[in-house]
């Protein structure tokens, strides 16, 4: 039994059933969650735990309907303004308690932004991973280019690969939300952390100067030819081949990338990865990673089971595990856990721990509304395709956000 749980009293005297919902279909992810909730049954051996699991898909449509009409104890989600919806219409549970207990305070306290809304948490995370820069080392090795700190190295850099015959960045952007982790990521350098959030919830103007800001910053690097040509007819899988052939040096991307990276012929003497570097150096370094929750329906019936397999899915012990990997593979949010043996992952679990004082956002598709994020995100591809089309597509932006919000 987790210490948590023998401090609180309450984990060896659980009754009842605990029903679990969950989005985790996928093969692996599937395995940990079965697993999951048979450790935590056979820790409690008056209760018995109950999972469904759902196509992650369908998982999206039908949230709101079991929710309301017959809720579980447990069920899975995301952290950020896409809990808001659930927040707002009083589906969620409150569960501030549990981020008052100093095992949870201090060893999440990374992702504590991410779960709170109107100064309450709501759930408690279980995964999550990095973006960042994968990059050639040995083509950086090749020209002598250091990992840039700033975006003014990042531009001379770009411009010592152009001068060699490559592109700068390799990117597929036939779905559309690869776009989107760079308007992130230039937007929460040039105004910070703060301001993208207020951005995506709808809370400032797409005519903003301060947004034109962002795109100027941005279409510095599109004039340079920085990204590869007619990115907007491949997926990001399908641009993958420019950063294995060193077509092209770098790849802004999640760390789900590396596997088929490596598959592809990468070695880890080739393969490195880089921090976005600094762009405003008055802005405190914030990062883009995506975070899966776990949250109790305010309408379950077990709340006590609940509460104890919250604590249990965020321990150490458990955080480790389920993130190994021949788990998910990913980052455990615990700063107490072990990471798995590989050396992104380890990269990624100290920028995510120590290297991002400005806050960590859930990425453009879940920081907004899905349907802004939809035509937003549509208009960030133009952009990369027609610079000069902005003004049109701020227009566009700024008429779907007063409707919208």
């Amino acid at each position: 039994m987790p210490a948590a749980a023998q401090e609180n009293g309450n984990g060896s005297d659980l009754s009842g059933t605990l029903t679990i919902f969950s989005d985790m279909s996928n093969p692996a992810p599937r395995a940990v969650m079965e697993d999951m909730a048979a450790r935590f049954d056979e820790m409690h051996p008056n209760l018995d735990v109950e999972v469904t699991i759902i196509d992650r898909e369908a998982y999206k449509t039908q949230i709101r309907n079991f929710l309301s009409a017959d809720p579980p104890d447990v069920a899975n989600w995301y952290a950020a303004n896409r809990m808001r919806p659930y927040v707002d219409a009083g589906l969620f549970e409150d569960v501030s308690d549990l981020w008052d207990e100093p095992e949870i305070q201090e060893n999440l306290a990374s992702t504590e932004g991410a779960l709170t809304l109107d100064g309450k948490q709501w759930g408690v995370p279980y995964t999550y991973y990095q973006w960042g820069v994968y990059y050639r080392e040995d083509i950086y090795e090749e020209l002598g280019l250091e990992e840039p700190q700033d975006w003014e190295t990042l531009k001379s850099n770009c411009q010592a690969l152009i001068d060699s015959g490559r592109k700068c960045f390799a990117i597929g952007t036939k779905f559309l939300w690869t776009a989107a982790g760079w308007f992130d990521y230039i937007n929460l350098r040039t105004h910070g952390y703060d301001f993208h959030m207020q951005l995506t919830a709808g809370e400032i103007p797409w005519t903003d100067d301060r947004v034109r800001e962002t795109f100027a910053n941005w279409r510095e690097l599109i004039n340079m030819g920085a990204y590869i040509d007619n990115h907007q007819s491949y997926s990001w899988q399908e641009a993958l081949p420019f950063m294995v052939n060193g077509d092209a040096a770098a790849y802004l991307m999640g760390n789900f990338a590396v596997a088929p990276m490596r598959e592809a012929g990468l070695t880890d003497d080739q393969l490195d990865f880089y921090q976005f570097p600094a762009i405003n150096p008055d802005v405190e370094m914030a990062e883009e990673a995506p975070t899966d929750t776990f949250h109790i329906p305010s309408g379950a019936d077990n709340k006590e089971a609940a509460r104890e397999f919250l604590r249990f899915v965020v321990s150490a012990e458990n955080q480790t595990r389920i993130n190994a990997a021949d788990g998910l593979g990913q980052l455990p949010v615990n700063s107490a856990a072990s990471v798995g043996d590989d050396e992104m992952l380890q990269e990624g679990f100290e920028l995510l721990s120590s290297g991002a004082p400005g806050g960590l956002a859930q990425f453009f598709d879940r920081d907004a509304p899905a349907e802004m994020a939809s035509v937003a995100m549509e208009g960030f591809q133009e952009f990369m395709v027609f610079p000069d089309n902005l003004d049109d597509i701020l227009q566009r932006l700024e008429q779907a956000r007063q409707r919208i919000y």
